[in-house]
């Protein structure tokens, strides 16, 4: 990408690093007491993820927009465009052919009716979560707040004609949750290329889809004086292979054969980004890119981090902003934050990472609903902890209707992780890895991480012969991932004279009840012996021992 001008920002000791007029023009403080971050690697790696986040250990996020409308699943505004495929059908069913009712016109029929922010964030804030996070934008690039520098296609002037996101900053901060951010927006280039298709078979074949439209074609139409090409970015060649629907996967870190972005695509992103930042002070921003957006063929991401880490300063001059990354190789790690999708990683992590995932499809999938193939509390609260037993955090989607409501097993689901966490709370939160993450057999079978992650449930079940361990203070939590059938459970790693834990164990009581548990220690391991009646929701059981 062209570089922009630079100017030199003064009393930096190192020589020769300069900053573009954006970042100098940040909220710096003052640089004798420390370097403020600059748009490199090394410079970021300076980085320490705040106490906060590291105590929060569950979010729960709204990753809902327009493509929620259709309530046909993930990539909806991809897949209408990939002839032959379910979202195209569905989409042919529904709306009708691509080059007549696009992409843009969901948007315009998406009107979220039934949004009621405060009374979800109220409802996520009961069941537990310690973080709220709201999509900003996805690869379909409507802005869901009322953006400058993208100014028609936006949720204040377009469908809703709502500011999405201040309404959820709004709701966030009234329950005294930090509020993060996802931005997608990046990979409209490449994402949206499916729209410049036409079908090769049937009645309107060669048809061009509504992805070729120019502002001129909008004569007589309800988005007259509107140009599509600032929503969907396609005036430019198709990327190598762009045919093959599955090609993007290897193309997302802007390789192997994919059409650069241009320097007015990037720079756009970066302004609105930096917009998003100044407007609602995201406690978080998630990005859904190998590491930063449009790395590593632009600076802009580098510039959006050290632009948020340095507004977020403290007065220790600790950035209190938490920004993720996908794929890091381990210097960026030190930089950012570690996000693996759906998936964890299979042993303790030296520094603080966060999974994220959904109990459905990313967007609102009204098929799950209907199959009822949700993720139950169980499967969530397992993944929590094992996901906090490796120094993670459990990012969690509750897919939203296209109306702004979610539906009532989804309801349920929330409430259930909400008991199971008012019960056994003070096992999770505050709480850091242990010498070692846990025991048993469910760890053998786990599956290794592959791109992203997606290694979640992979694995087998856990039983009650899977311990996973965590500390906070002098106190040791050991949940036992089922409730044993035989009422007693031997922890092997807190026998006598283990390495691991080298003082005798002097109490165990069930977080759940509050109750102490009458318990064996011998050369084998830790025998505790649990009572006759099960605890509510005994799909996972922490001790606290001391």
């Amino acid at each position: 990408m062209k570089r922009r001008s630079a100017i030199k920002l003064g009393g930096l000791a190192t020589a020769g690093l300069y900053l573009s007029p954006h970042l100098a023009s940040a909220n710096f403080f003052n640089t004798e007491e420390r370097e403020p971050f600059l748009p490199n690697w090394d410079s970021l790696s300076k980085y320490t993820a705040p106490s906060w986040f590291r105590d929060a250990k569950f979010g729960m996020w709204a990753h809902w927009g327009p493509q929620c409308e259709p309530e046909a699943g993930d990539w909806y505004a991809r897949g209408m465009y990939q002839e032959g495929t379910w979202q195209y059908k569905s989409h042919l069913e529904n709306y009708g052919h691509p080059s007549k009712f696009g992409f843009k016109d969901v948007i315009n029929v998406w009107k979220a009716d039934n949004w009621d922010p405060q009374e979800l964030v109220s409802l996520y804030k009961k069941a537990g979560a310690k973080y709220f996070m709201a999509m900003a934008n996805h690869h379909d690039n409507l802005d869901l707040w009322d953006s400058t520098y993208q100014p028609k296609w936006n949720s204040v002037k377009m469908g809703p004609q709502k500011d999405i996101i201040a309404g959820w900053e709004k709701a966030a901060r009234k329950e005294g949750l930090p509020f993060a951010l996802s931005v997608h927006a990046a990979h409209a280039w490449s994402w949206f290329e499916t729209s410049q298709r036409a079908d090769k078979n049937g009645p309107l074949a060669g048809v061009p889809y509504d992805g070729n439209l120019r502002l001129e074609d909008g004569e007589g139409t309800w988005w007259e004086g509107i140009d599509p090409q600032e929503l969907y970015a396609q005036n430019h060649p198709l990327s190598e292979d762009s045919y093959d629907n599955g090609k993007i996967h290897s193309q997302w870190n802007w390789g192997n054969g994919v059409t650069p972005p241009s320097d007015e695509y990037c720079e756009k992103f970066y302004n609105r980004t930096i917009e998003l930042i100044d407007k609602f002070n995201p406690d978080l921003l998630y990005f859904d890119d190998t590491a930063l957006p449009l790395w590593p063929v632009s600076n802009v991401g580098l510039e959006i981090a050290a632009y948020l880490y340095n507004k977020s300063l403290d007065r220790q001059g600790n950035p209190q902003s938490v920004i993720t990354g996908k794929i890091l190789d381990k210097e960026q790690r030190k930089a950012l934050v570690w996000d693996i999708e759906k998936g964890q990683s299979n042993t303790i992590e030296p520094l603080p990472w966060q999974t994220d995932t959904c109990i459905g499809s990313w967007h609102y999938d009204k098929g799950v609903y209907r199959d009822k193939r949700y993720k139950t509390a169980k499967q969530v609260i397992h993944s929590l902890i094992d996901v906090v037993s490796k120094n993670g955090n459990l990012m969690l989607n509750i897919p939203v209707k296209g109306d702004g409501s979610i539906d009532e097993l989804e309801r349920a689901i929330v409430e259930e992780i909400g008991v199971w966490m008012n019960l056994n709370g003070d096992s999770i939160y505050g709480t850091r890895p242990w010498k070692i993450f846990g025991e048993g057999p469910q760890q053998e079978s786990a599956a290794a991480l592959t791109a992203q992650g997606f290694n979640e449930g992979k694995g087998k079940a856990f039983t009650s012969q899977d311990i996973r361990f965590v500390t906070k203070g002098d106190k040791l939590y050991a949940t036992v991932m089922s409730w044993p059938d035989d009422g007693k459970v031997i922890i092997k790693s807190l026998k006598s004279g283990s390495q691991y834990h080298k003082n005798q164990v002097k109490k165990v009581k069930l977080v759940s009840s509050g109750k102490n548990l009458k318990f064996k220690q011998s050369t084998e391991g830790l025998e505790v012996y649990f009572p006759q009646e099960q605890s509510d929701l005994s799909y996972a059981n922490p001790l606290e021992i001391s």
